[in-house]
């Protein structure tokens, strides 16, 4: 060919070889790549529409946002996650997650995000990057909802000088949720959340009048004109029906006003109590707000924890292995009436619940997960009750953006408002349950400003009414797509 130079000699041959061998692996392999990286990197967007308005932002990715996103999503709500990182991104994109990449310190980011549009901006990272990124969307959406975790209360002092709206000391809130649920005998309910004026309470059986029959038999409604919408049997709940037996075991979850509370407490009697310290097992943010609620309800306790440092001299402590059996006998595990196991590692948290269980086969355990996958493991282990961080801190940053309340009775079990269907008007609570939605049960009806609690089966549901039930998440998610 004219102009192309020929070589003859063997090294001449060999340099042809070359060039003519980096030229396939470039044409067929290198450009190839590169061009598929840089498609792979397009597919994740960068902006949303000029006209997105009322979408949440969440920022970076952790178990909060995971369970975050999954309710935000079964209520069909908008919302976008905004990942700095590509490689991540594109990991999340292909789970099926709404992502858009960009840096959480540009204001541009949020610019092409419409932050100044969005129904709210959720941060759950440390507490240094969450007030940074709130300054930094400040700049662009002034009056934007922003919702944040902090760890302690300086550092929500911060994140509200760097203008957040609305701080949450998940540590705290999820110590005050378990110490809640630890029942120390009597037979007394404790409440354990709120809508307006219907509480939900819970209630031991043991030493009561109650233990041994169905509720048929004790005639818990005529006397006491409350509900009992559902019963636990070790970490195991039942939607309450006329025909179910009540063990010594069992502890009724009950619905009712204040009044009719006073009503059962009056009907049921007082029962024993006892004078043995709750073991809680962990002295972190959440061992101590434990601590914390303990002692303003003046219940003893004691803290089980391996570092000193940690210990304030307010609450009892005893400094030690609590994987020991020797350490536990110490703290007083043989007497106590319940252990709280608080550590933020789920395998720690099985193995100290397991040696509980083993050690005390009739005590209360009430445990804390790290992560929702292990809430079965902890059940199947011996604990009573099980709560997450991460399932406590979606439903609060939820009830934030509905203005609502979702009451996290337990982990996977939620007291949750829904507004009734137009075409469910006028039919009865019995006919508007399906068999679809059976895991449900109607806990109050309300409709013009008032509520009926505790409504018969046969009432006929009023139009525009909000009904309030209790269910599993998985029975929320059916009741929900059921009705709409």
């Amino acid at each position: 060919v004219f102009g192309q130079p020929r070589f003859t000699s063997d090294l001449g041959r060999l340099f042809t070889m070359g060039v003519l061998c980096s030229g396939f692996l470039l044409l067929l392999v290198l450009m190839p790549l590169l061009f598929m990286q840089g498609q792979t990197v397009a597919r994740v967007p960068v902006e949303l529409p000029k006209d997105a308005r009322g979408h949440v932002i969440v920022c970076l990715y952790d178990a909060v946002i995971a369970a975050l996103i999954t309710r935000l999503v079964q209520y069909h709500q908008p919302y976008v996650l905004l990942i700095p990182d590509v490689d991540e991104a594109l990991r999340l994109y292909d789970l099926g997650l709404n992502v858009v990449v960009g840096e959480l310190d540009q204001a541009e980011t949020f610019e092409r995000l419409q932050a100044a549009q969005a129904a709210l901006v959720v941060m759950t990272a440390t507490d240094a990057t969450n007030t940074n990124v709130v300054f930094t969307l400040r700049e662009v959406a002034a009056n934007v909802p922003v919702i944040a975790t902090a760890t302690h209360a300086m550092a929500g002092h911060m994140l509200g000088l760097a203008g957040c709206s609305h701080v949450l000391y998940l540590g705290r809130m999820l110590g005050a949720a378990l110490a809640r649920r630890i029942d120390i005998g009597g037979g007394m309910p404790h409440v354990i959340g709120r809508f307006e004026r219907l509480l939900i309470a819970e209630a031991a059986a043991a030493h009561t009048p109650l233990a041994g029959t169905t509720l048929t038999d004790n005639r818990l409604r005529e006397c006491a004109d409350l509900s009992v919408i559902g019963v636990w049997e070790r970490g195991r709940f039942e939607i309450a029906g006329s025909e179910t037996a009540i063990s010594p075991e069992t502890v009724l979850v009950l619905a009712g006003t204040p009044e009719q509370l006073r009503q059962y407490n009056a009907w049921i009697g007082a029962a024993d109590t006892t004078s043995a310290p709750v073991i809680i097992l962990g002295g972190g943010r959440v061992g101590l707000a434990i601590a914390s609620v303990l002692a303003k309800r003046n219940i003893a306790h004691c803290i089980v924890e391996q570092r000193p440092e940690l210990m304030q001299a307010s609450s009892p402590y005893i400094i030690g292995n609590a994987e020991e059996e020797e350490v536990l006998r110490t703290a007083g595990i043989m007497e106590a009436p319940a252990v709280v196991t608080t550590t933020h590692d789920d395998d720690l948290n099985v193995y100290l619940t397991l040696l509980c269980r083993h050690l005390r086969p009739d005590m209360q355990i009430i445990s804390r997960a790290a992560l929702e996958r292990n809430v079965a493991t902890l059940h199947r282990a011996g604990a009573d009750f099980v709560m997450s961080y991460a399932s406590l801190g979606a439903n609060t940053i939820w009830n934030y953006l509905m203005h609502n309340d979702v009451l996290m009775v337990t982990e996977g079990l939620n007291v949750f408002q829904v507004p009734l269907p137009a075409h469910l008007a006028g039919k009865t609570i019995e006919e508007a349950i399906s068999q679809s939605t059976a895991g449900c049960h109607v806990v109050a009806v309300e409709a013009e400003g008032h509520m009926q609690i505790n409504p018969e089966p046969s009432l006929p549901l009023p139009s525009q009414a909000e009904v309030i039930l209790i269910g599993t998440a998985k029975a929320e998610q059916a009741l929900l797509q059921a009705w709409t």
